[in-house]
């Protein structure tokens, strides 16, 4: 019976873990309190959401003009769908914007408010980050895939060590 409980044990934990494979991002901008350069994840409320795509990236890009400087936090594939300067190279690190040439090529639009080529920031910067969870907000955040593997081999080693007796 104790054996049972074990084995189920186990497979209760493979189970949650294979769930659990999606990548938590933290996702805001600069004008939510908490969430510009100084990030603070108190100050934001909560500690991100998981990212609706099994291998997506975390990204924060940072769009400077001038002093005015503007933070969005958040998973790849929900930035895809609007974003057109997204660099090509997706590893970890920081790139600069992709220049899309062909962005508002035929559109003669005389108000400059509505930013249709996408120049109002002239500095943007992507940073893309996969290996840890909640990787596009502080520096010193704890890495939650170690805290799953030692939790899971002290899982393994304590049914191990039962069967065993």
């Amino acid at each position: 019976m104790n054996q049972l409980k074990s084995i189920l044990a186990v497979l209760f934990f493979f189970v949650t873990f294979k769930r659990s494979t999606a990548i938590w991002c933290y996702r805001c901008t600069s004008a939510t309190p908490g969430c510009g350069d100084d990030f603070n994840w108190r100050g934001i409320g909560y500690l991100g959401d998981p990212c609706p795509e099994d291998d997506d990236i975390c990204v924060k890009v940072i769009e400077r003009k001038g002093v005015v400087e503007t933070v969005t936090r958040e998973c790849l594939s929900a930035l895809q769908g609007f974003r057109t300067d997204i660099p090509a190279d997706k590893y970890e690190g920081c790139r600069p914007a992709a220049k899309d040439e062909q962005l508002a090529h035929y559109v003669n639009n005389s108000i400059k408010e509505l930013d249709v080529k996408r120049d109002h920031f002239p500095q943007t910067m992507f940073c893309f980050c996969f290996l840890d969870h909640r990787c596009n907000g502080a520096i010193g955040l704890s890495n939650d895939s170690l805290w799953k593997m030692a939790l899971g081999a002290v899982a393994v080693a304590a049914i191990i060590r039962r069967l065993a007796m």
